[in-house]
């Protein structure tokens, strides 16, 4: 099977037709042609700033406009998010991503937040950050200081995104995607399902990432995690077989892609996650917790990957050639040296 970006509508509602049994098997076939088998890549999110976000998103307990039970907190100082990227690694993550709950991030945000990347990349782990839209040169930034993946998903499709978002476009989304690859990074980009959005709207998010000029080296699809306060806490439960479905077709559509199994995980029950590797999802996030919502715990994880053979991939990049420590050191003499001034650890809903 050839790498494509001309999916039409068409062609992903005839997959999503095909008899369960056959499209697991057309889904396990490419994944095999394109992918390590019975290995799975493992990331750990960390939320580095959290609640108080200006954006109206409505699956999101993080939104100021909801009253959820989220306990805002500032931008995380730099020390404290190199401790929790040491002790994930030490947990076996091997890609280690970072999220703040913010409609962009201000140029006073760039300094630790690249310190926070070096610090991470120091440790021989892969970095991601999710941060909202980005200028060019806010991703250049990012880029500069060693950051691997950006995260900004798409969320569903452009026909259906304005049920959900008010506050920025999808052509938003699709430019901060373009500035991110125009600065040399990776893309992690994927949607949610199970906020209302019917069959059509699901094609319609696979088909705009798969026709993107390259496709996201990382796709997560996020099953809806309902939470009180948002305006989507009511709404209908995903059918588990339509979301196993979806996850083959993103491995067909996207072969050389990582298939991320994500939110929703907790809500999943073992043999729903086995047919969703079946399908080809090979990335999980690790870890009890995905920014505010739950996730398995690590030993519930490494359970289920013994019992299905499944083993947790090996970071694919190596160190930077200076030393490990000595990186370190120089990234905690920076954060030392600056002002320990309240205002550094600034309300950035604001």
């Amino acid at each position: 099977m050839e790498v494509r970006h001309n999916w039409t509508h068409a062609e992903v509602r005839d997959l999503m037709e095909k008899p369960f049994m056959d499209l697991l098997f057309e889904a396990q076939l490419v994944h095999r042609q394109y992918q390590q088998t019975n290995h799975v890549q493992v990331s750990t999110l960390l939320s580095i700033k959290t609640g108080a976000c200006p954006e109206d998103c409505k699956y999101c307990p993080q939104s100021a406009r909801y009253t959820t039970d989220i306990e805002k907190e500032r931008l995380m100082e730099v020390e404290r998010v190199l401790d929790a990227a040491q002790k994930a690694k030490n947990a076996g993550s091997t890609r280690f991503c970072m999220g703040a709950a913010w409609k962009n991030p201000k140029e006073r945000d760039m300094p630790h937040l690249t310190d926070m990347i070096k610090g991470v990349k120091g440790m021989g782990l892969e970095t991601c950050m999710t941060l909202g839209m980005l200028t060019p040169d806010q991703a250049k930034q990012l880029a500069t200081a060693g950051l691997d993946y950006y995260n900004h998903n798409l969320d569903t499709s452009p026909e259906f995104y304005g049920n959900i978002i008010t506050t920025r476009t999808y052509q938003d989304r699709l430019d901060t995607l373009s500035h991110v690859r125009d600065a040399g990074m990776k893309i992690c980009s994927g949607g949610i399902i199970g906020m209302g959005e019917s069959a059509n709207d699901r094609a319609g998010l696979l088909v705009e990432l798969a026709n993107l000029p390259v496709h996201p080296e990382s796709v997560p699809i996020n099953m809806l995690v309902k939470v009180k306060g948002t305006p989507l806490e009511e709404v209908d439960d995903v059918e588990p077989f339509d979301f196993i479905r979806l996850i083959a077709i993103a491995r067909i559509m996207m072969p050389q892609s990582a298939v991320r199994l994500s939110a929703g995980r907790e809500n999943m029950n073992e043999q729903m996650q086995a047919l969703c590797f079946m399908a080809g999802a090979n990335s999980v996030f690790y870890g009890c917790k995905l920014l505010t919502t739950p996730n398995p715990s690590e030993d519930k994880d490494m359970m289920l990957f013994n019992k299905l053979g499944i083993n947790s991939q090996e970071v694919s990049q190596k160190p930077d050639e200076i030393e490990e420590n000595e990186l370190l050191d120089r990234v905690v003499e920076r954060v030392a040296a600056r002002p320990t001034k309240d205002d550094l650890f600034y309300d950035a809903s604001v």
